[in-house]
């Protein structure tokens, strides 16, 4: 038996499904790349699922957190919850990713077993190679990612209770802070110094006390328990912002600079002297006579000394530091051209100039200079050879032995103003301060039993390029003797060699290229302390700290638990979804998000809810429950009965970041009871069709389940809406179009395709439309109507006097008595009085119109109409009599409006294809916008697309009796609907109408099928501001054609379907013409808005053109002037004859046909020339929206035949530094011989001094004066234009030329400098970029006064 049972244990264990987990350990650079994999049992625990990952990587429970590793907001895993796996989310029989990761910014602790189960390879220095380079991380703020060698290994990273140190976070990009930063801790007598300094509140704010913050910082370097801590405070003091934190700076120019702030901020108090007495050295700048001995000299102080990698012109490269250091107090002799005026001597005389170091300071810091100009490339470069430096470095060397301070001696200066004339300054600093101060370095001249051995301790290195890289520091701590490496976040222990891998460079021979392919990561700055132990300190420890300073850090401790308790609160926090039907808001669904501790019961979290949505005093408290919900569905899942007590945490499965589900917090009325929700139901819509009045009423949800019957799904729906079972009709959509009549009594609601959120349609009357087939019935048909109806915003014109429907008005009114009778009645009313007289009127007059056209449109259906475009209406068939009077009636009506627009005024008859007398300006002539397009792409096709397939509730719900309320997908759905994005169709063939419609866009047909039009009561927009413009709603079914829509409107707008024009208004205001009649409006949706413009429409073969003047010697040469219209056919001549009365009234322009031309636009390009006799269509090729040029002719046409070039020039006269105006020249042939003539011709430059260039970029070839000469392509060696590199084939190209005698002009660096600010603003006025004036890098800056002042005039 026990082996029977043994055996159905295993079994059961087999069949239980399992889950893989796949873990990444993040908090170690050298197990970051692998992997950790746990196989468990489905139903493990959270809790036991952390035992096992610690068991396997080696740590200690309670030290680590495990988070989901393919989701961006990693949230902990709760690892002390009962749980299992499949509750929590994991996925059994699939890879489930995790990451482990820090816990509150501390790395794991090892287990303490010797096994060896930790990783304990990263402790031993000896046991691998090692490098200190940079670590990758998970931003590096765009330093370069070429950092790292192939030769070298990263270190292991050791957490701070191993090294005993904290990182700092790096903000983007500043490394080069964080290596300073470290330094300056990790330097004793600094760091003490700095604790010594009290703050005093009231002198100045925390924030923009420098030296309290780094105070603060230090503490916090010392006493913290992280990682790694931010450097944000550090920088806010300095008053910089956060774009500084993406600006790259130079380490030594940013210690500079911090330690000009440190003896600012420090002024009148112990520490005002500090950075001398520990950085400040002294040297001698000498200039010795060789005829005399006479010594001129001066005394400078350095706080850094910067030594050559490689000596101008040179090709070799100092190997060491010792070299360097030699070649830096190396004389040189002046003699020759050089010699110096020896004020002894009263002449010039041989002399020998140098440098003496007086005083040594007790940090020693020395920069390599890397940095420099590669005078071939013109282009910053960096020196990557390799320069080795010592561990300890004996000065005494370089101690200037020779005689002392001599009687000869005739002249001394102290540092001061007149340091700035060194023939050294360049090399040194340009920190200099006055000698007045006690000195506490090291002097030379001293008896020599002070040692002047220095000690290396911090090595700042550079990995990268002069463009830019990456910083870190290697320190070694004088408590122990050991070399770490800072580097930003991630502090590590390394070893002398990993010091020596720092000196660069290759082991190859040093030539002059060698340090193109040496590493790029090497030494930068080296700082080095005197090996005294009298002046040796060491740190402070916490014990001895003064009394403000032990203040400080219990402050940092608390808030540091502080922010511990917080982090534990944000990690123990359910962050979901809160949706609600409002009943204070008309029940609008809100969205809204609860925060709940995982700790908290179902009743309290309901009461934050509650609170939450402000539902106090609008619903009792004991009337809301929370029920788990599915948005996109709109399905309510599950309500949580009898666990009011139960945790959120429990309920939701746990913390997440994100949740596969919502809360809606459910509303009643007191006398309603909440009904139950259970797993396994579908939600269900019902909406009521009643067919007597054509209305669909609001949804009534009903919850039933997939296997119940469609039988039993009646009597609960019965039971739901008190309709009849037995005469019930129920037809459920399942998307778009797709309608499905449920009639097999004991088929499944599965079988039939319900799924968790349905809609359906009942019907319940004993009428004969029952008998008929499903898709004849009017049930059908109503239903067919109502899912693809959608409502729009119709912005109609102001109907102003004159126009021309007004004329034509007049003429109808001069046919007949009645017609004259009517029409002067009609005027003494407004258009808004007859439409809303007559908009009944109109709804029947629009059914009795579809009666007289669907009784013969069955057999002229067109090819390109969709399917749906040939449905019966729902009403009753009228017969011929009534047609008839509906007919007259509809005349009737459309006199009055017609004379009503006209407004009694009388004109004479004219052509109805000419424009109006006072039409309005299209929007591109408006504001002179290119993005107007006159075409309407957003109407693709007549087939539905993917996007519309399931807008299934677009459509208003009651449409006869002109209720449109929404469900609350359909409003959603519609907005998602209006954030697509469009595509726009510019083809030829979509400018015109198409073919089965005449010129004035009626269709060619006899009848067209009858398409759902009603027009709500109008309202107007803009009142307040003054411009009332009528606004009509307007429910249409979307499978209309636009000419069929365009005719439906022609009452409303008061005008014929070819005299107005619709466009398209979308999300950011712009407009787009809709031109393609044989489209439907299926790409439309609930609310769009369209603009109806009174002006012609186009016709077949016509285009609208937007003309623009070319001015090419004004600043901007593209002007818009008016949007006209060419036509298929029409000559270039007879396009100018339209021109001429339009720019003459619209643009003031009193030009003659035959003093300007068109000529073709690219851009701003301009192009071929249009001769006179071209046709359009066959001679000019012609699109929708095009463009061309209208170019204003100084003398009569030149361009006569297509096989002349024209060509425009312009002269560079460098000895003016000058560009002349530009010329057109016309040329026969594409001969560069003729060029050349030509211009010797307009110019007088003689033919063998004549130089030419093409003009380079959009016209017109902006191009600096200071670039002209040398940038261009001057005198290209070919006989053709038309040939490699000119390539000059049509008109309007571009051709600078000179004279190549003149000599540029010889200006000083004062009109230098005037002229380049004079074309830098030219050039950037006409959005050319200035390419000979380099981007300057951003100066580094620290304010004392809390930060920069803004420019506005920069800004």
């Amino acid at each position: 038996f026990l082996i029977l049972f043994i055996n159905l244990l295993i079994e059961n264990a087999a069949e239980e499904p399992r889950v893989l987990c796949i873990i990444q350990d993040t908090t170690n650079s050298k197990t970051v790349n692998e992997r950790l994999t746990v196989n468990l049992p489905a139903s493990t625990s959270l809790s036991k699922l952390h035992e096992d990952v610690a068991h396997k990587a080696g740590y200690m429970i309670g030290t680590f957190d495990l988070a989901w590793g393919n989701i961006s907001e990693m949230t902990p895993l709760d690892q002390s919850s009962a749980i299992t796996l499949s509750e929590s989310g994991f996925e059994a029989g699939k890879r489930n990713f995790l990451q482990l990761t820090d816990r509150d910014g501390e790395q794991p602790q090892m287990a303490s077993d010797e096994s060896g189960t930790a990783d304990s390879s990263g402790l031993d220095d000896s046991s691998q190679e090692r490098f200190i380079g940079p670590l990758p991380r998970e931003s590096t703020g765009g330093c370069s990612n070429d950092y790292s060698s192939p030769s070298y290994s990263y270190s292991s990273i050791l957490n701070k209770s191993e090294t005993g140190y904290v990182g700092l976070v790096n903000q983007a990009m500043t490394c080069y802070l964080n290596s300073l930063l470290q330094t300056l801790f990790m330097t004793p007598e600094f760091r003490n110094a700095l604790y010594n300094w009290e703050f005093e509140e009231s002198e100045e704010d925390q924030v923009s006390s420098i030296p309290y913050q780094l105070q603060r910082l230090f503490v916090l370097l010392q006493t913290s328990k992280k990682r790694a801590i931010e450097t944000t405070d550090v920088t806010r003091s300095f008053g910089w912002d956060s774009s500084e934190a993406w600006q790259q700076h130079d380490v030594q120019e940013l210690c500079r600079v911090m330690f000009d702030a440190l003896e600012q901020k420090w002024k009148l108090t112990e520490q005002a002297d500090l950075i001398n007495q520990l950085y400040q050295g002294k040297l001698k700048d000498y200039v010795r006579c060789l005829e005399c001995g006479n010594e001129s000299w001066r005394n400078d102080t350095y706080l850094d000394i910067p030594l050559v990698i490689r000596p101008f012109g040179a090709s070799q490269v100092y190997g060491s530091v010792e070299e360097a250091l030699q070649a830096f107090v190396q004389p040189e002799t002046l003699d020759g051209a050089n010699q110096y005026f020896c004020e002894r001597c009263k002449k010039k005389c041989d002399a020998r100039k140098g440098l003496r170091f007086l005083h040594f300071p007790y940090l020693l810091t020395l920069q390599l200079k890397r940095f420099d100009f590669d005078y071939t490339t013109m282009h910053r470069i960096k020196l990557n050879d390799r320069m080795t430096f010592p561990d300890e470095l004996d000065m005494s060397p370089f101690m200037d032995v020779e005689d002392e301070k001599s009687p000869q001696t005739e002249s001394c200066t102290d540092s001061g103003a007149e340091n700035e004339g060194s023939c050294h300054s360049d090399q040194m600093s340009n920190d200099f301060a006055t000698d007045d101060c006690v000195d506490e370095g090291i002097c030379l001249d001293s008896t020599g039993s002070n040692s002047l051995t220095f000690e290396l301790f911090s090595v700042m290195v550079h990995s990268g390029s002069a463009a830019g890289g990456h910083y870190y520091a290697c320190i070694k701590s004088f408590t122990d003797g050991q070399w770490y490496s800072f580097n930003d976040q991630h502090v590590s222990k390394i070893s002398l060699e990993d010091i020596r891998k720092t000196y660069g460079g290759s082991t190859g021979s040093r030539g002059y290229y060698s340090s193109a392919f040496a590493s790029s990561t090497n030494a930068y700055m080296l700082i080095y302390r005197l090996k005294d132990p009298s002046r040796n300190t060491k740190y402070l420890d916490p014990e001895d700290f003064p009394e403000h300073i032990k203040y400080l850090v219990q402050k940092e401790k608390e808030s540091e638990e502080q922010e511990k308790r917080q982090r534990e609160i944000e990690r123990n926090t359910c962050k979901i979804k809160l949706f609600c039907l409002h009943p204070g808001k008309m029940m609008t669904m809100i969205e809204n998000k609860l925060e709940v501790h995982k700790d908290k019961t179902l009743r309290e979290a309901t009461q934050m809810a509650y609170k939450l949505l402000e539902l106090e005093g609008v619903v009792p408290l004991d009337c809301c429950r929370l029920v788990k919900y599915d948005e996109f569905h709109e399905y309510l899942e599950l309500s949580y009965e009898d666990d009011e007590d139960t945790p959120m945490g429990m309920l939701l499965g746990g913390v997440k970041t994100s949740y596969m589900f919502d809360l809606l917090l459910e509303t009643r009325r007191p006398e309603q009871v909440f009904q139950p929700y259970r797993p396994g139901e579908v939600m269900v819509k019902v909406h009521v069709v009643d067919l007597k009045n054509d209305t669909i009423v609001p949804p009534v949800s009903v919850r039933a389940f997939l296997n119940q019957s469609i039988a039993e799904f009646k009597q609960l729906i019965a039971q739901a809406t008190g309709l009849c079972a037995e005469t019930m009709r129920v037809v459920l959509e399942r998307c778009y179009n797709d309608l499905r009549l449920l009639f097999v009594p004991n088929k499944t609601l599965k079988a039939e395709g319900f799924f968790r959120s349905n809609k359906i349609f009942v019907e319940s009357s004993d009428s004969p439309d029952q008998q008929l087939p499903f898709t004849d019935s009017h049930l059908w048909k109503l239903l067919d109507r109502h899912g693809n109806t959608i409502r729009l915003m119709v912005l109609l014109p102001e109907q102003l006097p004159g126009t021309l429907f007004n004329r034509t008005a007049g003429q109808k009114a001069a046919g007949g008595s009645d017609g004259s009778f009517e029409g002067s009645k009609a005027a003494r009313k407004p258009v808004e009085a007859i439409l809303e007289e007559s908009t009944e009127k109109l709804k029947s007059l629009s059914y009795q119109q579809q009666q007289q056209g669907s009784s013969n449109s069955d057999s002229q259906k067109s090819s390109d109409t969709s399917d749906f475009e040939h449905i019966e209406s729902p009403t009753q068939e009228l017969d011929s009599g009534s047609s008839a009077s509906a007919a007259a009636d509809n005349r009737e009506l459309e006199d009055r409006i017609q004379a009503a627009a006209a407004g009694g005024s009388a004109g004479p008859a004219s052509d109805p294809d000419n424009q109006y007398a006072g039409e309005e300006r299209s929007d591109s002539e408006v504001h002179n916008d290119r993005s107007t397009s006159s075409v309407d792409s957003d109407i693709l096709s007549s087939s539905h697309s993917s996007d519309t397939l399931c807008n299934a509730d677009s459509g208003p719900i009651q449409l006869a009796n002109g209720l449109d309320s929404h469900s609350i997908t359909s409003s959603r759905r519609s907005k998602a609907h209006e954030g697509k994005k469009e595509t726009w169709d510019t083809a030829e063939e979509d400018s015109g109408t198409d073919s089965e419609y005449d010129d004035n866009g009626k269709s060619k047909a006899s009848s067209t099928p009858f398409m759902y039009f009603r027009v709500s009561e109008p309202r107007n927009q803009g009142e307040a501001s003054g411009d009332a413009q009528k606004c009509i709603i307007v429910h249409v079914d979307k499978r209309i054609t636009l000419a069929a829509f365009k005719q439906n409107m022609e009452p409303f707008v008061g005008v014929g379907s070819s005299q107005f024009k619709v466009f398209r208004v979308y999300a950011n205001n712009q407009e787009f013409e809709s031109v393609r009649l044989n489209e439907t409006l299926s790409s439309f949706s609930d609310d769009n808005k369209i603009t109806i413009r009174l002006g012609r429409a186009l016709k077949k073969g016509e285009y609208r053109v937007k003309v623009y003047q070319l001015l090419v010697n004004e600043a901007e040469p593209c002007k818009f002037l008016v949007d006209t219209v060419f036509a298929k056919g029409m000559t270039v001549r007879q396009s100018k004859e339209e021109l001429l009365p339009q720019v003459k009234e619209q643009c003031k322009l009193d030009l003659s046909i035959d003093r300007f031309r068109l000529r073709k636009k690219t851009w701003k390009n301009p192009g071929t020339v249009f001769l006179d006799y071209h046709v359009y269509e066959e001679d000019i090729n012609i699109s929708s929206n095009w463009e061309v040029f209208l170019e204003v002719l100084d003398e009569p046409e030149k361009m006569k035949s297509m096989s002349q070039l024209a060509v425009l020039t312009r002269r560079w006269s460098p000895t003016h530094m000058k560009l002349e105006a530009f010329r057109e020249v016309v040329l026969e042939s594409s001969s560069v011989e003729e060029l050349k003539e030509k211009l010797c011709e307009i110019s007088g430059i003689p033919l063998e001094n004549l130089e030419f260039a093409k003009g380079r970029g959009t016209f017109p070839c902006d191009i600096s004066v200071l670039e002209i000469h040398q940038d261009l392509d001057w005198n290209p060696k070919v006989s053709t234009l038309n040939v490699w590199p000119l390539y000059i084939c049509d008109d309007g190209a571009v051709v600078f030329y000179r004279d190549s005698t003149e000599e540029l002009m010889d200006m000083s660096e004062d009109e230098r400098s005037v002229l380049i600010k004079k074309e830098s603003s030219r050039l950037l006025k006409t959005g050319h970029r200035v390419s000979y004036s380099p981007r300057k890098e951003k100066a580094l800056k620290i304010y004392l006064d809390g930060g920069p002042a803004k420019d506005s005039a920069q800004d």
